[in-house]
């Protein structure tokens, strides 16, 4: 079982729960806009909160620990693609979360990635 990792503000993560899927790709940019929904290996997510999440203050992002095989049981496909100036490829979701694919969710602080089962 694949996990990856989707760094979220928190007020989009609760209206995620009151819809029942999260639809945002990365900060300020929704699903419909870019095409896919950004996320990250627990190595990568260090790199990501530090380019685009770094100056929001404490309490402001929640970390989305995300079940590949749970998305897509109910339909969204995850693909790793390669990013221009990236070593490794990132996951990509290519449609919305559920909210019952989130099997974890931490209150992130950065910019260390808690441990994550």
């Amino acid at each position: 079982m694949t996990r990856v990792l989707h760094i979220a503000l928190a007020q989009d993560w609760a209206a995620a729960v009151a819809a029942g899927s999260y639809s945002i790709s990365t900060r300020g940019v929704t699903l419909e806009q870019e095409g896919f929904i950004h996320c990250s290996t627990p190595a990568q997510a260090v790199g990501v909160y530090q380019r685009f999440y770094a100056d929001l203050p404490a309490g402001e992002l929640r970390l989305l620990v995300v079940d590949e095989q749970l998305c897509a049981q109910q339909g969204t496909e995850m693909r790793w693609d390669d990013v221009p100036g990236a070593d490794q490829p990132f996951p990509h979701f290519y449609g919305p979360i559920p909210t019952a694919a989130v099997v974890a969710v931490l209150e992130f602080t950065g910019p260390q990635v808690p441990e994550v089962s």
